[in-house]
């Protein structure tokens, strides 16, 4: 344990050093395409129940989203993602858009009950067909196509037949389902991510119960019907690591040497800066890092949790059999980072966290804000929880780098988000000057993490192309490239974004 924590000590030295230099003014000034290194990959990203709608044609599935939108008072506008942008049926139209701006290659994720409608058994061939035409037509127009397997869209029928992802018995059923996709897809697909944001579902459906499936425990919570936020985050994080490695054993057995593809997993990344440069604060940091990016890099690197997680969270946290560590070590290709923004972090000084909440933020014994004697860390976004920290996605690859041995990264995922106000004109909301300085200063301190530092960042992914249905906020958040008219057939309209791209992409 005491290597363990020296090495820890010594990465966030360099990183805090690396803080200090950036901000002294190393940055790159002007960026353009040809600044990145040949083959990097610019794309824009999605995930199917966010974009596809058609929720009831070709047999699809009902899915725990489906379940839970339509549950009064879970989603903050009242809306449900039935139709979505959709895409299911308008891809060509988009397909077209991303390749008049430039962009190489489309993320984009698979629904599950659209290959499985109760989640196993027989394979739907409507849902086969679809996924088909849309990568034959995404490659048709020389765009590679990413495939997200899982964006959290769990079949329904799996958490009726047996809790889902609280119970192993996903873990096989997931393999089927991964097994299924490179079977039908892989000779065309060569970039596979298994899952989306496992921290995220597992904090959010399992702890705080803020999304599907809406589980948790926590006093002050008048909405869920069920659940423990002590123990059933861990539980569904173990599953999904477990799941991830058997598909990735599967894939490098069967599939790897005759498709050529590779394989990882995208974790959702708030970058941590210590609120002080106190001892107690830098532990809660680097606390902060393991309840977040370690709690699923750790395992997949080294074949156990944090040192951290397991002296704070013991027995609850579970534990992997020799087979099982061996099996969940080194099981990716490429790690998969969505990063939006970065949060002070400071240790926790008092239990009352504790006492209210019993889960994994009383867990880490860390509490982390935007603000600092109630001044932002950036400008904000639409959302309260984006701040614009474009020195943070730097000091975030250095951090990988260091700690991890400096594995391929691709940011499956970075954007922000306008407000769906009603009373400005599409012609105003298409002026969107705050989005290209968010991307352009986020890609500047990419490129200097790649050309200055050496971090093996191999691609960039813009959430999102247009603008969608986002989870629990519904309609009310605008992260699209892309304006979408939701009171007029859905029409499309190029924000100033767009141009920026555009230029920038075939600079």
């Amino acid at each position: 344990m005491m290597m363990m924590m020296m090495r820890n000590v010594i990465i966030w030295a360099l990183v805090l050093v690396g803080f200090e230099f950036q901000r002294s003014g190393s940055q790159v000034s002007e960026i353009r395409r040809t600044s990145f290194p040949e083959g990097f990959a610019f794309g824009t990203a999605s995930s199917a129940y966010q974009y596809e709608g058609a929720v009831k044609e070709d047999a699809r599935g009902p899915t725990i989203w489906d379940t839970f939108s339509h549950s009064f008072g879970k989603v903050l506008d009242f809306s449900n993602a039935d139709v979505a942008v959709d895409q299911y049926h308008r891809y060509n139209e988009d397909i077209q858009l991303m390749k008049d701006m430039g962009m190489d290659a489309y993320r984009f994720s698979i629904s599950w009950s659209r290959i499985f409608p109760n989640g196993s058994g027989e394979v739907n061939q409507a849902g086969i067909n679809h996924y088909n035409n849309l990568i034959n037509a995404l490659l048709a127009k020389g765009i590679e196509p990413y495939v997200t397997l899982y964006h959290w869209d769990l079949p329904q029928a799996l958490v009726d037949k047996y809790n889902g992802w609280l119970n192993p018995q996903i873990i096989k059923d997931f393999a089927n389902y991964a097994e299924t996709c490179f079977e039908k897809f892989g000779d065309r697909v060569k970039h596979w991510i298994t899952f989306n944001e496992p921290h995220t579902f597992a904090i959010q459906g399992y702890d705080v119960g803020l999304q599907a499936p809406g589980r948790c425990s926590i006093l002050l919570h008048l909405f869920c019907r069920g659940g423990n936020s002590a123990t059933e985050p861990y539980m569904v994080a173990h599953n999904v690591l477990l799941a991830h490695a058997t598909a990735f054993d599967i894939y490098k057995k069967i599939y790897k040497s005759k498709q050529h593809g590779s394989l990882g997993i995208s974790f959702d990344v708030i970058w941590f800066e210590p609120m002080t440069n106190s001892n107690e604060d830098i532990e809660a940091t680097q606390r902060a890092q393991d309840f977040q990016l370690g709690w699923l890099m750790d395992p997949l690197f080294w074949g156990d949790y944090p040192s951290s997680m397991r002296n704070r969270v013991g027995s609850r946290l579970p534990t992997f059999s020799k087979a099982q560590a061996a099996l969940v070590k080194g099981s990716l290709d490429f790690v998969g980072i969505n990063h939006y923004t970065t949060y002070y972090a400071k240790a926790n000084s008092t239990n009352i966290v504790s006492v209210l909440l019993n889960d994994t933020l009383a867990d880490s014994g860390a509490v982390t804000l935007p603000f600092k004697s109630a001044k932002p860390i950036g400008e904000r976004a639409s959302s309260i929880w984006l701040y614009f920290f474009p020195q943070g996605i730097r000091s975030l690859m250095n951090y990988i780098k260091q700690k991890y041995g400096n594995p391929p990264v691709i940011i499956t995922e970075n954007g922000m988000d306008d407000s769906n106000n009603p009373f400005i004109s599409i012609k105003d909301a298409l002026k969107d000057d705050k989005r290209i300085k968010y991307h352009s200063g986020y890609l500047s301190n990419l490129l200097a993490s790649i050309k200055e530092d050496g971090c093996n960042v191999k691609g960039y992914f813009v959430w999102s192309l247009l603008d969608n249905w986002e989870w629990a906020a519904g309609y009310t958040a605008r992260f699209g490239l892309y304006f979408v008219d939701y009171k007029d057939n859905l029409k499309r309209y190029p924000k100033n974004s767009v141009q920026w791209f555009k230029s920038f992409l075939t600079s």
